[in-house]
This record gives structure tokens, sequence and C-alpha cells, in this order.
């Protein structure tokens, strides 16, 4: 989608950016707010009077609406890829609000994956009451034991081979509400960002199975759609790729114009998100929700508020993909286009609130890669070096 000349002009002074031979040159702007589309303008002029920073890693304490049942909750929970996060912070929002929560983690509990984030990390939901458990998702029964639950969360599955097997033994066990992590990825590409509740699907998408499988067995179900998630914990490097040519002062290479829009959501909003879904189940009854924050960031603004976490500047590099010669996906984390979901349900029928902030939020993460000593390990950038040679832009240090 075109921006018009203004818009685009107004990115400019925003940022500070000056371009030179594709280059785009960033020192650490006095605002950190990214462009929208027109059509978002108007909520985001609105939304840009919210208060400031809020705090980066706490999971907000909320007590029981009076009246509000104690819910026992499983959260089936995947041993890998960026949703594990998710798990963790739904176990801790329903810990704060007094829920009782058993988190069954796909795999063996000796194995090395428990070893990193956040699983390495589970001693503060045990503190605080959760029961950890490890097992097959195909035998829910085996690794859960004779426990009831009132709700289930499938945060492990992608299709229905993989969800069936909980979703029927949830049903055969009597719980009462079943809830599933989807994806915003199986909206179909659209001329009118951004993707609201509704939008068209791609109906061979695996999670569009589940979601319709779970539709035709539970009377009380929802299914939560996120999209790039950040947050103390995530073991997912997609602010680590910013942040390891930022601390090496190299160039950082962005397909396209660095105008493509996308939203990065602090998983502790998708915590939030699940538990009013919890303790509002008649209201979240068949809904689909976008579990995504509520603004969205350009890949250039992401970049820049990237180097501000680190304190530093970054040059920025556009390129062609095609013309280049390399595939996007490979060199690049984020998608190479407009992906950008707004949490309209949610808000609507929930009455959720996104407490994500970005530009802080990334000081959390880059204070934990900068405490891993990953910026000091040797790096190669082969991918990076054909990028910027095929520009004309090559690096100007080339670190180890």
């Amino acid at each position: 989608m075109a921006f018009s000349p203004a818009t685009t002009a107004a990115a400019t002074a925003a940022g500070a950016i000056t371009f030179t031979s594709g280059r785009v040159a960033s020192s650490p702007p006095s605002s950190l707010s990214s462009p929208f589309l027109p059509r978002a303008a108007g909520a985001i002029v609105a939304r840009r009077g919210r208060a400031g920073a809020r705090a980066a890693s706490a999971v907000p304490v909320r007590a029981q609406a009076a009246g509000a049942a104690k819910k026992k909750v499983l959260v089936v929970n995947t041993n890998s890829g960026g949703h594990a996060v998710i798990g963790f912070y739904f176990a801790k929002a329903l810990l704060a609000a007094g829920h009782d929560v058993t988190l069954l983690t796909v795999g063996d509990e000796a194995s090395d994956k428990m070893k990193k984030p956040p699983f390495s990390r589970f001693s503060e939901l045990t503190s605080a009451g959760a029961k950890t458990v490890w097992g097959d998702p195909a035998d829910v029964g085996a690794a859960v034991g004779a426990a009831s639950f009132d709700v289930v969360l499938d945060n492990n599955g992608k299709d229905l081979d993989a969800v069936k097997p909980v979703a029927d033994w949830a049903k055969a066990a009597g719980v009462g509400q079943f809830l599933f992590i989807s994806s915003a990825g199986i909206y179909l590409q659209t001329d009118e960002p951004p993707h609201v509740e509704g939008d068209a699907v791609k109906e061979s998408a695996g999670h569009v199975g589940v979601e319709k499988y779970i539709a035709a067995e539970f009377g009380s179900w929802a299914s939560f759609r996120p999209q790039y998630m950040t947050g103390s914990g995530n073991n997912k490097d997609c602010e680590e790729w910013f942040f390891d040519r930022i601390v090496r002062k190299r160039p950082v290479p962005i397909p396209g114009s660095g105008m493509q829009l996308t939203n990065i959501s602090h998983a502790r909003d998708l915590g939030s998100m699940l538990t009013l879904a919890v303790e509002n189940p008649d209201a979240a009854a068949g809904k689909i929700f976008n579990c995504v924050s509520d603004r969205g960031v350009t890949l250039d603004g992401l970049a820049k508020m990237c180097a501000a976490a680190a304190g530093a500047t970054v040059e920025i590099v556009h390129y062609d993909p095609a013309a280049v010669g390399v595939d996007a996906k490979k060199a690049f984390p984020f998608r190479n286009m407009h992906f950008y979901a707004e949490p309209r349900a949610a808000k609507e029928v929930l009455g959720w609130t996104s407490t994500t902030n970005l530009p802080e939020d990334l000081k959390e993460r880059f204070a934990e890669y900068a405490s891993s000593g990953r910026g000091e390990k040797a790096m190669t950038f082969d991918l990076d070096d054909k990028i910027l040679a095929a520009v004309g832009a090559a690096p100007v240090s080339v670190a180890a």
C-alpha cells in the first residue's frame, strides 16, 4: 500500500532519517512512535495521549472480581518456538488472579530444552502455587492423572492431528471451557490492513481446521491469534537479530522500504487477555480474538527502537531481495509485507487493555541480551555481507 508524500515526510521528520545511497542513518529519535496507515490514523492519534512507560516485566496482579469463581486451569504448553512464553505468562497472570494452574509441557523435564527460558524459570510458577508436569499431549490423562479442570488451553498444536487428542480428552473429562492458541498468520493478505476478527483466512491452514473442530465440539470455546511477541523469557530470536548487528556497529539490512507495518506484543498482554477469557467465559464463548497489542510498528521503526534500547545508533540499508538474489525469509526475521492485526474483539468483548510499550519493553530485552554475553560472542554475517556487497554498502566494521 502506498504512503502519501505527506505521510512519508512526517515519518522522515519524526525519526530524523536521512537517505544516502539506499541507507538510512538514524540517531536515537526524540519520539519513537511509528507512522501508521491512514485508515488507523484517527485511533492512533487518540492513543498517543496514553500515559508513559509501564512496568516492563511485571504481570498485572488483580484481585478476583467479587463472586468470581476460582478456576482450575490446565495449560498444554509447547516446548519450542516463540509460543512457549505465552503459556508462561498466562500461568503467571492466572496465579496472580487467584486461580489454580497446572502446566503440562510437551516432552521430558530432563531435556536440554528445559535449560532455556521460559522453562528454566518455572520455579517462578511453582513458588506461586502452580503445578508443572511433562508428557505427551496425545495422552493428557497419563500426565495429569485423576486431576480435574474447568478450563484447558492448548498452546501446543498447530493442526487437528495435534490438538484433537487434547480436545477429545477435555470433552470426555467434562472440561467446561476450551481455549486454543491459533495464529494471525492464517489471515489472507489484504489491501486494507489491519487484520481484524472476521477477515478471510487460509482455509487450508491447520489452525483453521482446529478452530472449526473445537467450535463444533464445545459450547464454550475461544481461539486466540497472536503475532510477534517480546518479553522477558522469550526464546525466539527477533529483537536479538537487530541487537547482534547494532552492538557490532554493522548496518542493519531490511528488505523493501522498511515502512512495512507489523505488530509486536509483550507476552504479559497475551496472558492478561487469556485470563479475562477464563474469568468471563460467557462473553468469550465462540469468539475469535486477535491476541496482539494495540499499536503497530514499521520495520525501520523497530530497528531504531532496538538501537535506542541499546543506547546506540543504527544504519539501515534497504534492499530488494529478488535483485540481490536472497530469500528474505532466511535473511530477515520478520515478514517482508504489512502484517498487522488489531485486538478489536478483546477490547469490545472482554474490556481488555494493552500494556505493551515497545520502546520500554525493548530495554528489558536488551538488558537480558547484554547480560547473556551474546554481544561478545564470535558471529558471522555471510548473508548480510552478500546483501551489503550487492547494494554497494559494505559494513563499516566486520566484527568476528
